[in-house]
């Protein structure tokens, strides 16, 4: 770790759990990727190596088995795994997201039952807020649950789920009451739930590692002690939740542009052309200076979002503005770094291929750019 990451951290235990982050990622997940992707296999056992390790529950309670770290600190952990792996940065990232009703709505009863679990590592979990027919307009949600008795009898599909058919819980965003965002709760869904069941996995132009399916519910019975906060309350909780969740995304985008970036530099200092490495010529050299900014830029901008989470401070805005900023750049970055490796980057013997084919999901999930770009012109309404 170079002298301005360590000036990044606010503690000596944060340095050492980053230098522990990075041992693990170059030691299980680099040697990894490139096959696991190719295969489309999911890495279940490594969410269990990471979760085993600590660092699966990172800003969450230590009384529940949890990290207890600051966001800033979590993040840069994310961004280190994502550097190696952008899909076991985004299981992470999903798991913590997965994780945040319950952590902050549920009641004491509640985290005590589940959420060591949860955060300990052993189980991996899901986030389930769009649908078929309702991605970007989440309010409009139609899976419903009706409540028989003790259960609520849950009906309906979601769409795009991350870990969709390999998540041990779901956080399942759904219908009680009426029309628009306030007739939405959280339940908390056992994925063994009867009625429950996956989809076969889209077929995706990257992330081939990280399974992303449908999740089906056709009368699945919910206890009601699995409501997490109020009736009414979950679309609140959501959107709360993806503030969180956009710093995840954030972060993951930097960890992809910087792989990129360390890719494209070796080969320029290497790649000799006309006597001299291609790094010396002003058309790659300034190719490289732009790449190299984006990434500061990109990590000034979601550490500082996470500061302010860290403080209690409104955020959203600088969130949105942190995701929206750092995916166009990894996407930009990663089409940089095909260009210096010319021929080179265009085949699967580089990895910049896939950083490409990658990167394009950052602007998606979390919420589309454009949907950024609304909250961000809302925040400005209320400014």
């Amino acid at each position: 770790m170079d002298a301005a990451r360590r000036a990044l951290l606010p503690t000596e235990e944060a340095v050492e759990l980053l230098e522990l982050t990075a041992e693990l990622a170059e030691k299980e997940l680099a040697p990894r990727a490139a096959e696991y992707e190719e295969a489309h296999r999911f890495p279940r056992e490594l969410f269990r190596v990471l979760g085993r390790s600590g660092l699966l529950g990172l800003p969450y309670p230590e009384e529940y088995g949890g990290g207890g770290q600051p966001y800033e600190v979590y993040l840069q952990v994310i961004e280190e795994l994502a550097r190696n792996w952008l899909a076991v940065g985004i299981g992470a990232s999903v798991h913590t997201l997965s994780c945040h009703a319950l952590a902050y709505h549920g009641d004491a009863a509640q985290k005590e039952r589940w959420l060591p679990d949860m955060i300990g590592g052993e189980l991996l979990g899901a986030y389930c807020l769009s649908e078929p027919a309702h991605g970007s307009d989440a309010a409009n949600l139609t899976t419903r649950a009706v409540l028989d008795g003790d259960a609520y009898v849950v009906d309906g599909t979601k769409a795009w789920i991350t870990h969709g058919g390999e998540a041990d819980f779901y956080t399942v965003l759904v219908r009680t009451g009426g029309p628009g965002a306030h007739g939405i709760s959280a339940l908390l869904v056992d994925a063994q739930s009867p009625g429950l069941s996956a989809a076969p996995p889209e077929r995706k132009m990257g992330l081939r590692s990280s399974t992303t399916s449908q999740v089906r519910f056709d009368g699945a019975r919910i206890g009601a002690a699995r409501l997490l906060g109020a009736e009414g309350d979950g679309f609140a909780i959501a959107m709360e939740a993806l503030d969180g969740g956009r710093l995840g995304i954030a972060a993951c985008a930097v960890g992809l542009a910087q792989a990129a970036f360390d890719v494209a530099v070796a080969y320029a200092r290497d790649r000799v052309q006309f006597g001299k490495p291609i790094l010396e010529f002003e058309g790659v050299g300034f190719l490289l200076a732009d790449m190299a900014t984006r990434l500061e830029v990109g990590r000034a901008a979601y550490l500082a979002a996470a500061r302010l989470r860290d403080r209690g401070l409104p955020f959203s805005m600088q969130a949105a503005a942190a995701k929206l900023y750092c995916t166009d750049a990894a996407m930009q970055t990663a089409v940089d770094a095909v260009q210096v490796l010319g021929g080179y980057g265009y085949t699967a013997d580089f990895p910049v291929e896939r950083y490409l084919r990658e990167a394009k999901v950052l602007q998606i999930v979390e919420g589309t750019n454009q949907i950024q770009r609304m909250v961000i012109a809302r925040g400005l309404t209320r400014a």
